[in-house]
């Protein structure tokens, strides 16, 4: 029976819960107790737990966090094992937090450290006993705060580093060169240290994994909010690629526009045509387009679409790959192709390995 008077004060009661209803299930398991272990001037473990296993005794180390996040996680790791290296070497080391990413895990079955999250996820091994538990949802918490990453205003700072993936940022040339606070950039370098995305070096913020921070962004994109207009265009071929130039470019009206998504990759990275021809534009930008593309709206059979997003920033994000060919930049055509479906995929893989490749 788990004594409670033993357990300490200072204890995440649903990290201990979790693991001991764990422990529970196992028929040839008996908690004897949970205790904490201060040593005056030394790190010591969030709390023990003493089992009997088939009448053999056996010690679980465990490190509660309130980050799960991968900086936390190896700075734990690396206190379990150098714990039970000089104090309980026939121990086994636990790692317990809200949450812990696929990442984070994996980090766990390289150092020989189980774990243990709040959201259901855990795997321990010892002796005759093993115990795995993978659930797909992530918590409410840790979604929120991966797509605060990504919102409209942090997503400029991550493009302006994924412009220059080698370079070293101080935090007030990311604020700007992308237009935020000092504030929300500090925010953004925490959340990325905290996932191991990019490092702090004395010449600045450095992008340490950008794929993997590409991944998750790509996994964790939505099409931006706005207004999707359908339409039909009589023009086909080099007539409306003449004339969509030609509007993209012009500078004598005001208004912003740029193709998009499948448009887009047949500038930067072709790899398969579609019969509807993509764009974002602003108001004036549509005004441009419906003008020179001679496009009447449409609510079914279109062969263009355009939308008109909330946040412009996409608009800002270009680049201009023949003389009035203004399209999204690669990363955010390979995020829009990434949501497209099938061929959308296909097209997206294909832009990443020719246009967002970076050393490893």
């Amino acid at each position: 029976m788990l004594k409670d008077q033993n357990t300490p004060k200072k204890l995440e009661a649903r990290a201990y819960k979790a693991l001991c209803g764990l422990l529970e299930k196992i028929p040839i398991l008996q908690i004897e107790g949970i205790e904490a272990e201060a040593v005056s001037g030394d790190w010591a473990p969030g709390f023990i737990v003493r089992l009997l296993v088939d009448g053999r005794p056996q010690q679980l180390i465990c490190e509660y966090k309130s980050n799960g996040q991968p900086r936390h996680a190896r700075s734990a790791i690396l206190e379990l094992r150098n714990y039970l290296a000089h104090r309980a070497p026939l121990a086994i080391p636990v790692f317990i937090a809200p949450y812990v990413s696929p990442a984070v895990r994996q980090l766990c079955e390289e150092q020989g450290v189980g774990f243990l999250d709040l959201a259901g996820n855990a795997r321990i091994a010892f002796g005759g006993v093993f115990i795995e538990r993978l659930v797909t949802d992530k918590p409410v918490v840790e979604q929120r705060e991966l797509k605060s990453l990504f919102r409209p205003k942090s997503a400029q700072v991550l493009r302006a580093m994924l412009r220059e993936p080698g370079r070293a940022w101080r935090v007030t040339e990311l604020a700007e060169i992308s237009g935020v606070s000092l504030g929300h950039v500090s925010n953004v370098r925490t959340g990325l240290i905290d996932r191991e995305w990019a490092r702090a070096s004395d010449d600045g913020l450095v992008l340490s994994a950008p794929d993997a921070l590409l991944d998750a962004w790509r996994d964790s994109y939505a099409a931006p909010p706005g207004e999707r207009l359908r339409f039909y265009t009589p023009l086909h071929g080099s007539a409306l690629e003449d004339a969509a130039r030609s509007a993209l470019c012009a500078d004598d009206a005001p208004g912003r526009a740029a193709f998009a998504s499948f448009s887009a990759a047949q500038w930067l990275s072709p790899y398969g045509r579609t019969g509807t021809h993509y764009f974002f534009a602003d108001d004036e930008g549509l005004r441009k387009l419906q003008t020179a593309l001679k496009l009447t709206p449409t609510a079914k059979g279109e062969n263009v679409v355009v939308t008109v997003p909330k946040d412009l920033e996409v608009l800002a994000d270009t680049v201009e790959p023949a003389p009035g060919a203004v399209c999204t930049s690669p990363l955010q055509t390979y995020l829009d192709l990434s949501i497209a479906g099938e061929r959308g995929a296909e097209a997206a893989d294909h832009m990443r390995q020719e246009r967002l490749s970076w050393p490893q």
